[in-house]
């Protein structure tokens, strides 16, 4: 079992920054893809980004590709996503989450979610 748990949104100018954490535990052996996704209300939940653990690869969605970036820290089996040039349509719920492989930025790779964390932006 993988326990995520995300911190670090909150609200924000257009135009501002944050960085999200995702603090991964328990038996992570088999999780070499971490993911970032989202939900606004009313609308699907989108991939975000992906990363290869340990190696570094990352995937990025088209909507955040250049702005947001997707990193680790194995030391402290964190995964980060900083978003910068934050708009609007950036407003959602943000969930870490774990799987196998990085295949896709489908949700139904990835096996294990954290409760989320809201980002606002405000214009």
């Amino acid at each position: 079992q993988v326990q995520l748990v995300e911190s670090g949104g909150g609200s924000v100018q257009a135009g501002g920054s944050l960085r999200l954490s995702c603090a991964a535990s328990g038996y992570t052996y088999d999780s070499n893809c971490m993911g970032w996704f989202r939900q606004a209300p009313g609308k699907e939940r989108e991939g975000v980004a992906t990363i290869v653990t340990g190696v570094g690869r990352t995937r990025y969605s088209d909507s955040v590709k250049g702005r947001f970036t997707i990193s680790q820290d194995n030391a402290k089996n964190t995964v980060y996503l900083q978003m910068n040039s934050l708009n609007a349509e950036d407003n959602a719920m943000y969930y870490c989450a774990a799987g196998s492989a990085c295949k896709t930025l489908l949700g139904t790779d990835f096996r294990f979610w954290g409760r989320g964390t809201q980002v606002t932006v405000s214009s």
